[in-house]
């Protein structure tokens, strides 16, 4: 199983613009969030190990930070012609086995990813009201195997922190996953 770590884009960075659509071909933009504190993107598939791992966290935790007044946005960013199990119907099936309450949406083109420079399954950044990044990395320290408890804490903490105007500590741990998959030729300079 391949270990691909986040590229760590640089704090303070503005989020790129995204206008994706979801499984059933509803366009969820970034402007959609505009009300919220906070912006969390993740970038998640179905059958990446990493991501099955802590699933459940990422539905629990999505609830928790919409009930604390962020915008929550998941992303699907992998070439589905030679990973059909990331295809949206099967995104749709996972939205219901889940409980995911966020839009999970489908970049099919990849340049939402590479302009997030995100490199991995899961790969997670939350974004101040400014839409300024203050956070980058990992939800927590657990990783399928080694025996950690699935937690959310990290994330957690981050967007705890970022809603009631506290300082991050730059310090932050990458996230670890699969690669994202990406297309033929489509390959960024940073994967």
């Amino acid at each position: 199983m391949a270990q691909t770590p986040s590229t760590m884009v640089e704090l303070g960075t503005p989020a790129p613009h995204f206008n994706l659509p979801d499984p059933d071909g509803t366009v969820v933009a970034m402007a959609d969030f505009a009300d919220k504190k906070a912006l969390v993107v993740m970038f998640i598939c179905n059958h990446c190990p990493f991501v099955k791992h802590i699933a459940d966290e990422i539905a629990s935790f999505g609830k928790w930070a919409q009930e604390q007044g962020a915008g929550v946005v998941a992303i699907q960013p992998n070439d589905i012609f030679n990973y059909p199990d990331d295809a949206p119907a099967k995104m749709n099936q996972e939205i219901e086995a889940r409980g995911y309450t966020f839009p999970y949406l489908h970049d099919e083109e990849q340049d939402i990813a590479m302009a997030y420079r995100a490199a991995c399954t899961p790969d997670f950044f939350i974004y101040d009201e400014q839409r300024l990044l203050r956070y980058r990395g990992q939800l927590d320290g657990s990783r399928p195997g080694n025996n950690v408890q699935v937690t959310g804490e990290d994330l957690r903490r981050a967007l705890t922190a970022i809603l009631a105007g506290e300082e991050l500590s730059a310090d932050q741990t990458p996230s670890i996953g699969c690669n994202i998959k990406w297309k033929p030729g489509n390959e960024p300079d940073y994967a």
